[in-house]
């Protein structure tokens, strides 16, 4: 790796890390936190984890995903569910891009709907991310997650490209269909100039029967943590 690469992966690890340990810092004791999937989200668990063990802070975390449950039981975060506890004070999760409007690309762990779902349940949503993460224009650089049904596959990506998208469904590291943690697979979309309207979008995506649902998160997101390299933040 040259060392110019991998200085902007230090400093890009280093802002996901001050994002992550700003957004644990701002929970309260009692407080029932639904907790977000991907690398950005780690730092958040270790430092609630610190904060547990150092503290005294008392939490319960809803898991948005197994990846995020397996973790955080091992940090010995106490874990609930939205059975027992359906609203949530405050949900920290990641986003793999973010635009002007605070409208959100999520869903590169294939756990996009149960993060809907949690996020949909959270009085608030804190996002974070490092600057990289925020663009002008959504799904340029970063293609668009669908989860489907693996049922009637074929006719809903169909209807999924009629609305303009190259579609691509995603393979596991082994080369195998990606299986996600509700039993349904992952359609990626590519929208040649981007996605001009992500608000319309959304809906036009959930609508398509078979459709689980889409990565675009659009008026959930409170607040957006951009983690800088300098140990800084900038909330938006």
């Amino acid at each position: 790796m040259a060392t110019n690469e991998r200085t902007a992966r230090n400093l890009e690890a280093e802002g996901k890390r001050t994002a992550g340990v700003f957004a644990a810092n701002q929970v309260e004791t009692d407080m029932v936190l639904g907790l977000g999937t991907g690398s950005t989200v780690q730092f958040a668990l270790e430092r609630l984890a610190a904060r547990i063990r150092d503290d005294g802070l008392r939490i319960r975390g809803v898991p948005t995903s197994s990846v995020t449950a397996t973790e955080a039981r091992r940090l010995e975060i106490p874990l609930t569910t939205l059975e027992d506890d359906p609203e949530l004070d405050l949900t920290i999760d990641g986003a793999d891009e973010v635009d002007p409007a605070k409208c959100l690309i999520k869903g590169g762990g294939a756990a996009l709907t149960r993060e809907k779902i949690v996020a949909a349940a959270s009085q608030r949503m804190l996002v974070i991310v490092g600057r990289n993460k925020l663009v002008d224009r959504l799904g340029i650089d970063f293609l668009l997650p669908v989860e489907v049904l693996t049922f009637g596959f074929e006719a809903t990506r169909r209807k999924i490209a009629e609305l303009g998208c190259e579609t691509y469904l995603r393979q596991d590291a082994s080369g195998a269909t990606l299986v996600t943690d509700n039993g349904n697979w992952i359609v990626d979309c590519r929208f040649e100039d981007g996605i001009a309207d992500p608000v319309g979008l959304e809906p036009r995506i959930d609508a398509i029967p078979g459709v689980v649902e889409c990565g675009l998160f659009c008026g959930l997101a409170s607040s957006i943590v951009v983690g800088e390299p300098d140990g800084g933040v900038t909330v938006l």
